[in-house]
């Protein structure tokens, strides 16, 4: 449990390193923002081992099986949402110097602000489920809602790349739009574990 934690904790602390560096970015500061993705890269591969150290220690431990399975379902998920973390910062990475309005910027900033806010509350609602199962729920619950915020985000950077398709280099319009579904997918990553954790309270976790 104690290297799942720190996985789970690891994850989480990559949407914040994404989010410092937009405001890198906009502040002018490519060299600080290229170093924050770095250090997300390094922490990414921290989690892959933390990942398969939590697998290596389930298969040889003495955990009730169901207690096994759960601990798995939540390892994965999280796991994936720092896949898409990491995508997202290798799009940055690759946008970064080339000249995207500043206009552009702002709003994947603060799309990247409201991706901290669902990994933060999912973080609580982790660290209510053995304690606090009520509480856990209720804030799984409140996930979905900043989930929901990402996806209005989302929807109106769609509508930036329409107003900016005349005025911004087409290939650079690909990374942006794959950047913005990274992110998308990592909040939705965020919200699948949140469902997850209904079905555990539920089942009396």
């Amino acid at each position: 449990m104690d290297i799942s934690y720190r996985q789970i904790s690891l994850s989480l602390d990559t949407v914040s390193d994404l989010e410092r560096a937009f405001k890198a970015v906009l502040l002018g500061d490519e060299e600080e923002a290229r170093r924050t993705i770095e250090r997300l890269f390094t922490v990414e591969e921290e989690i892959d081992n933390l990942r398969r150290s939590v697998f290596e220690e389930l298969s040889i431990g003495s955990l009730p099986p169901k207690d096994r399975e759960d601990i798995m379902h939540l390892v994965k998920r999280l796991d994936v949402m720092a896949d898409h973390v990491k995508d997202s910062a290798r799009n940055v990475l690759v946008l970064i110097g080339s000249g995207v309005p500043k206009e552009i910027w702002e709003a994947y900033s603060s799309m990247s602000s409201s991706l901290v806010n669902v990994a933060s509350t999912l973080r609580q609602s982790l660290k209510s489920l053995g304690e606090n199962p009520s509480e856990a729920r209720a804030l799984s619950e409140k996930v979905e809602e900043e989930e929901n915020r990402v996806d209005k985000k989302y929807l109106e950077i769609k509508s930036l790349s329409i107003r900016y398709g005349e005025k911004v280099n087409p290939s650079i319009l690909i990374v942006l739009r794959d950047l913005a579904q990274a992110m998308e997918e990592a909040a939705d990553s965020c919200a699948d574990t949140a469902d997850y954790i209904r079905v555990l309270t539920v089942s009396g976790k």
